[in-house]
């Protein structure tokens, strides 16, 4: 954490980046999603430190990724980019209306449907018993977010990678990508255009957590013609996001895809 208060009106300079250690029997294909993409954030430098060979591309939801052919045997990446946020604090937006159905852009129609960690359906009576009688727009969402945020109990392994939303509510414990499933899936019932969001948070002007950094998982909303950003897990307003990823859930913007086995030996998540 900085040990002086950040002026989150102005530019801010961060350095963020991960390392990986990985060992493998044979040669494994594998697509990272560690840079930072969105747009919010001016990459100034990046660095990638790796014997593997490896190529950027762009995919459907216009995050970065790399195709990276990981070696048999033990081998190590490290990424690491400078990047400047013009905008470095959570903007929050009291009394904006939702969006009407009918006016809403025909490319956010996928956020409102289920998806493999989402599934309204499942949640929608819950969704309209305890948010439905609450005025639309920037405040229901919020509602949503203070109910996450008290019902779900972070537990580190509480989930695993193929836990949905509904499981999480049931168990009342998540990590930081299961509060960001539950308040999606609420917010879908309601017919609110919700997605999944991951990257970096530094921890600035917030007491340290006992855990270990690690890439973070939040959520963004369609509200009165814009994104908006919300967070479940913390739940106050943070300064420095840097977007890595968007999509339905953590299913389009998982931080490591490998078609082949890897084992995990090293992990570490920087932003500072």
């Amino acid at each position: 954490m900085r040990d002086v208060p950040v002026d989150d009106t102005r530019p801010l300079a961060l350095t963020v980046g991960c390392t990986f250690g990985l060992e493998t029997p044979q040669p494994v294909s594998a697509v990272l999603q560690v840079a930072p993409s969105g747009g919010q954030a001016e990459v100034r430098a990046e660095r990638w430190d790796t014997a593997a060979d490896h190529h950027g591309y762009i995919d459907g939801y216009a995050n970065r990724c790399e195709r990276i052919t990981i070696p048999a045997g033990t081998s190590r990446i490290v990424y690491e980019a400078d990047v400047v946020l013009s905008s470095p604090a959570d903007r929050i937006a009291p009394a904006t209306p939702e969006t009407p159905m009918m006016a809403l852009p025909d490319e956010h129609i996928a956020f409102l449907m289920p998806s493999r960690f989402c599934l309204p359906d499942e949640l929608g009576h819950e969704a309209w018993q305890r948010f439905g009688d609450l005025a639309p727009g920037w405040e229901r969402v919020q509602a949503i977010v203070d109910f996450v945020h008290g019902h779900l109990e972070w537990v580190a392994g509480a989930s695993n990678p193929w836990t949905p939303a509904v499981d999480a509510y049931r168990a009342g414990q998540g990590v930081c990508r299961d509060f960001a499933h539950l308040a999606i899936t609420f917010c879908r019932a309601l017919n609110i255009p919700a997605r999944y969001v991951f990257g970096y948070i530094p921890e600035i002007d917030v007491p340290l957590p006992a855990e270990p950094m690690d890439f973070a998982a939040w959520f963004e909303v369609y509200l009165d013609g814009a994104w908006h950003t919300f967070d479940a897990r913390n739940n106050r307003r943070r300064v420095g996001r840097v977007v890595v990823g968007r999509g339905r859930d953590a299913v389009d913007v998982a931080l490591i895809t490998s078609f082949g086995p890897v084992m995990l030996t090293e992990f570490e998540v920087r932003a500072a």
